[in-house]
């Protein structure tokens, strides 16, 4: 009886694990001239907190999360830390921050110094597109 169990566990978890592997795939496309970019603030601003930020895209459209769209995708805003694994999904923590509503803008509270921002676009999935689509990097100051 234990073995049995014991073998349906094991065969439902590797069932799960290659579902979530299959789910965090890039298998969606991106089109070449597809580019995100932060409207504002500027790279090199000094602003006050709470911060605004506004986010620009060209060459794709915006779609809430759980929409598979062909040619969208929504925003995800990645403060103070570099670009996720891009074959993989997206973390949701405080340095990656989700936009699956598909909203264009936000406001966030940041502390005193430098930090950087940066988008990244993910399919519904909340995976990035095959062919990246991410913003530069701005950096800006919060007095």
């Amino acid at each position: 009886m234990y073995k049995n169990l014991l073998s349906a566990i094991i065969v439902g978890t590797s069932i799960s694990l290659s579902t979530s592997a299959v789910l965090a795939q890039n298998d969606s496309k991106a089109p070449a001239d597809a580019s995100a970019y932060i409207v504002s603030p500027a790279n090199g601003a000094t602003v006050s907190s709470p911060v605004t930020v506004v986010f620009g895209l060209k060459g794709m459209g915006v779609a809430p999360a759980g929409s598979n769209i062909e040619n969208t995708g929504h925003h995800h805003l990645i403060i103070d830390a570099p670009l996720p694994d891009t074959a993989q999904g997206i973390p949701a923590d405080d340095n990656h921050v989700h936009f699956g509503k598909g909203q264009t803008e936000t406001t966030v509270e940041l502390a005193p110094g430098e930090h950087t921002l940066q988008l990244l676009l993910g399919d519904w999935k909340h995976v990035p597109h095959d062919n990246t689509v991410a913003s530069e990097v701005v950096t800006i100051t919060v007095k």
